[in-house]
């Protein structure tokens, strides 16, 4: 929102069901593809690689000129971390007093050819891994507050079981006992 308010075109590519239910109300009219992960058993670099070879393409026709991936980091079984990281372009951090006069074989274009796919393919595949862990941390969490919640429940019916047998076995016994003080 923030984005758009400032003048900004917003294109998003969303990965995944949940990601796409969120944003469908609201955003709809700026989808430009989804990713659907659903049938795939277990996640990998491969799956990774074709989202990030898809944004790439993206890129290299000029339909964005920043990419930033937005998911969900994981801390701990309860704790996830909203994260937003921009993956395209590349974003370096340089070293204070780091000479930049190398010479590459086979030449820095090649080089960067390679390793900038691999790069992204491999930020995607590091944050789908996260999100992948942060809800299964928010699935063990909701399973425990279920069988939690479901012993408690068992505990209140079991007592009001017993209360109610007690009754019934009271109400009869109190029957049989006005039944022989009448003869």
């Amino acid at each position: 929102q923030r984005l758009l308010a400032a003048g900004k075109t917003v294109k998003i590519l969303t990965v995944g069901k949940k990601g796409r239910e969120q944003l469908k109300r609201d955003m709809s009219a700026h989808f430009v593809g989804h990713v659907d992960l659903s049938e795939i058993k277990k996640l990998g670099y491969a799956d990774a690689s074709r989202i990030a070879q898809d944004v790439l393409n993206r890129f290299d026709a000029g339909e964005f000129d920043v990419a930033t991936i937005f998911f969900n980091r994981f801390q701990s079984v309860i704790s996830q971390i909203p994260t937003a990281t921009q993956i395209i372009p590349a974003a370096f951090e340089s070293e204070a007093g780091a000479s930049s006069l190398y010479d590459y074989e086979p030449g820095e274009d090649a080089i960067l050819a390679d390793l900038l796919p691999r790069g992204v393919a491999t930020q995607l595949f590091a944050a789908l891994l996260e999100n992948a862990a942060s809800e299964q941390g928010a699935r063990m969490s909701a399973m425990d507050n279920a069988t939690r919640n479901a012993g408690d429940m068992i505990n209140r019916l079991t007592i009001q079981y017993n209360r109610s047998r007690q009754a019934a076995i009271t109400k009869e016994l109190i029957e049989i006992i006005s039944g022989a003080e009448a003869l």
